[in-house]
This record gives C-alpha cells, structure tokens and sequence, in this order.
C-alpha cells in the first residue's frame, strides 16, 4: 500500500515483480519519440545491485531529467531529480496520471511485458485522473481511513503469530515467502471483508500474479472472482469493513468500479508492504547500527523502517505521469504524450536536498524526517490511511518476529542476498534466517 500506482491488478505482473526489466526485440536506442541519443536502458542487474551509482551517473551524464528506453525500444523521461518530481507530482493539470495521452499507444503491441506496470485505462482509483479519479478516491479514502488503528495492530499480531508458529520450531525460516509477503495481503483480506480461509487464497493469486509465470493469467481471474463475489456478500449483508463502507457511499458505482477499487487497494498493498518488511528486516540483520534493535537497543524499528523508505525504498521507479501539452522540465523539452516516470528512488538520494535531509536528521534523527518520495507526492500519492495501514502492518509485523524470534540472524552471507529482478521494485528475492527452535503459540508444554 505504500506505492499503490505500482500494483495495478489490471494484469498478471500488476503486482510488481513479474516483469522482465531486459530490453526485448526492436529496441531503437531510445532515440524514438525523446530525440535525445543516448538514452539509458531501464534494464541490467545494476538496477537489482547499485541502483544509487546508476542513478549518479544519470545525474551526472543527462541532468535532473534523464532520456530512457524502456523494453521493446520505447522512450520515456525519468524524473531523478527531487525538485523536479515535487514539480511533475505537484501539477495534476500539466502532468496527470492519464494514460490515454501517451504518444506511443499505437506501436505498443498487445503482449507488451511492462504493459501490467503502466496500466491502461479503466475504472479505478489508480487508472482514472481529474474529476474522476477525486470521485473514486472521496469513496475509496474515507473507507480506509474508517479503519480502526488498534483493530488492524490486533489482526497483524493474530496473523504474524500463525504465520511465525508455522515455522518457529524448526529453527529455519525464508522471511520473504513465510513471513513478509503473505502477511500484508491475510491483513488486508480481513481488513476487505474476506473470511481468513479467503485470505488465504487471495495470499496464493497474488503470489502467482507477483511471479507472472503461466498462472498468473488464471490468478488474476480468480482475484477478480474474489473481489466480484465480495461485493455481492457485502451488499446483502454489510459489516464493519472497507467494502461495506465503500457500498454505502452515497454516490452510486458499478459492480465492476467496485471490484477494480477492491482490486487495487488489495494488490497495491502487498509487495510493496511485504518488501518494506524485507528490506527493513535486512537492514537491522546487516547493518552494526541497527543491530541493537534486534535487542530493543535505541535504534527503534520504525526508525529502520523509515531509513528504508529514504535509501532502499519498496517502490524505485514508479510508472507515471504524461504530459498534457507541451512543457519544459529540468532542462528538457517534454512533448505532449510523453511519459514521465517518477524515480523515486533517484529523487531522494538528490545532491540538491541531501544536505537539507542531513541536516535535519542531525537535528531530529532520520526517524523524524519524513520528506521522502517513497509514497510519491500530490493528487495521485498513495492515499495517507493507505500509508498509515502499511506502516501499522510492517512495523507490527517485525515487532512480533523481532519478540517471537529474539536470536534471529542471516543463514547465508549477506552477499549472497538476492534483489528481485526488477528496475521499477526493490525487495529481495527470499530472506534465509536461522534462529533458536521456540514453541508455538498454542504450545503450553
């Protein structure tokens, strides 16, 4: 839920990761539509190891607003510069997330594999822009902001107990598929309106969906199946859920905007989340100066969670914005239709505000500075109950593994953790931990 624009369940890798970030065939050098040579592939495994020295040598080689080339050969801008994002994310008019501007939709074929990560218009709060998107999201955001703070903290103790129970006996454990990535989702099922053996099942679709391997076109049927059948048991019989707040919103929606609605806040809050978990986790097992929190030293877990969110962020490049008409961005003649995506990622590691953040952070701790792009910024930011949602799940996620699991450490060196293939998604691949076999919850011997 931290970056829900990058979680479209429009499609199988709509969930993050199931794209391939390797140019396909046909590739143009990215001179097509920009105009500019040289233009950088949004590919390679120095986007999965040292995403900040690839975006250094962006800055350095092409200025705050770089010209690249996205798989197939289609061109695009990546705003990597922190001024100029607030800029593009700040002018919903000159600069909205609406798709059906972009320039490029007559050469872009049916089979496109980053089609799922950019979207194509439809009836959701993540695909509409202006008025209709302010109508989605004035019923959508009160929905989630209804959510009862100790109520979701109760459910993610409940569910990251089950979760740790399954594996706290045998002393092993892959954080990412046992832990991280099936947590946000059983949470977030509940907090819809499923039964937990439900739950479950969405947790398995969008397992396939994340993977985009041969069921994930099967899986994001039976996503769709899940959310039409739950709109239909909530009319006829509501309860204090978000799906039961959204239907009684006075202004009437179709079953399918309900779905979809559904759909995106279900599927822009997993991988994201669960990659938050991940790579908070990863840091306080790698890094001295978090080591104390694995024992309640000062280094708080929300403070690991917050450093994330500036240097490792969940979501790098997010898929993005087109320009209106005409426009002139970080030095660059931006034509009507073309693409913008947001480096987030790039944005917050900006020269230009890094003594500023510094500074504060000397003055307030890196905890109490929260002006980062990790959830992007302005009209189409990820809503703030989304935001608080997913940080009450992850920080309450590793409390409890943090207090189930006290002598948690790496299994493998920690050069030997993998990144998710991805130029847009940063979350590791899996999380081998080791620790001192405890009993179950339910254990009483």
């Amino acid at each position: 839920m931290t970056n829900p624009s990058s979680a479209t369940p429009a499609s199988p890798a709509g969930t993050g990761g199931g794209c391939p970030m390797s140019s396909g065939p046909g590739g143009t050098g990215g001179t097509a539509g920009t105009g500019v040579p040289g233009a950088v592939p949004l590919s390679g495994p120095g986007f999965h190891t040292e995403p900040q020295a690839l975006y250094r040598a962006m800055r350095r080689d092409h200025g705050p607003v770089v010209p690249v080339e996205l798989p197939g050969g289609f061109p695009a801008w990546l705003v990597i510069g922190y001024r100029e994002l607030h800029q593009v994310t700040s002018d919903g008019e000159l600069y909205p997330r609406d798709v059906s501007l972009w320039n490029q939709w007559e050469n872009i074929p049916a089979d496109w594999p980053l089609l799922p990560m950019v979207g194509t218009p439809m009836p959701s709060i993540y695909f509409t822009a202006g008025a209709e998107h302010r109508r989605h999201a004035d019923m959508v955001v009160p929905a989630l902001e209804a959510a009862d703070p100790f109520e979701i903290r109760q459910h993610c103790e409940q569910l990251a107990d089950r979760l740790i129970d399954a594996v706290c006996s045998r002393g092993t454990a892959d954080l990412v598929a046992e832990f991280a990535e099936p947590l946000p989702v059983l949470v977030l099922a509940r907090l819809v309106g499923f039964p937990d053996d439900e739950g479950a099942d969405i947790a398995r679709v969008l397992k396939d969906l994340a993977d985009g391997g041969p069921d994930a076109q099967k899986a994001h049927l039976r996503f769709g199946e899940h959310m039409h059948r739950l709109v239909a048991a909530k009319r006829a019989h509501p309860g204090d859920d978000v799906t039961s707040r959204m239907l009684a919103h006075p202004e009437p929606f179709t079953d399918e905007e309900y779905a979809l609605d559904l759909m995106a806040i279900t599927a822009a809050g997993h991988l994201t989340t669960a990659d938050w978990i991940g790579n908070s986790t990863r840091l306080m097992l790698t890094e001295d100066q978090f080591a104390d929190s694995l024992a309640g030293g000062r280094h708080s877990v929300a403070e690991a969670m917050n450093e994330v969110l500036w240097e490792d962020g969940p979501t790098q490049i997010l898929a993005g914005r087109w320009a209106s008409r005409d426009a002139r961005l970080g030095g660059r003649n931006i034509a009507r239709g073309d693409m913008l995506l947001l480096g987030l990622g790039a944005a917050n590691a900006d020269p230009h505000i890094r003594q500023q953040v510094t500074d504060a952070v000397v003055r307030s701790g890196r905890g109490g500075n929260s002006a980062h792009m990790a959830f992007s910024h302005g009209e189409y930011r990820c809503p703030f109950p989304a935001q608080e949602i997913a940080e009450i799940i992850a920080r309450t996620g590793i409390e409890v593994l943090l207090d189930r699991l006290p002598d948690l450490e790496l299994a493998v060196p920690a050069t030997e953790l993998v990144r998710r293939p991805s130029a847009f998604l940063r979350g590791m691949t899996s999380l081998p931990v080791r620790f001192t076999p405890v009993r179950t919850t339910g254990d009483a011997s």
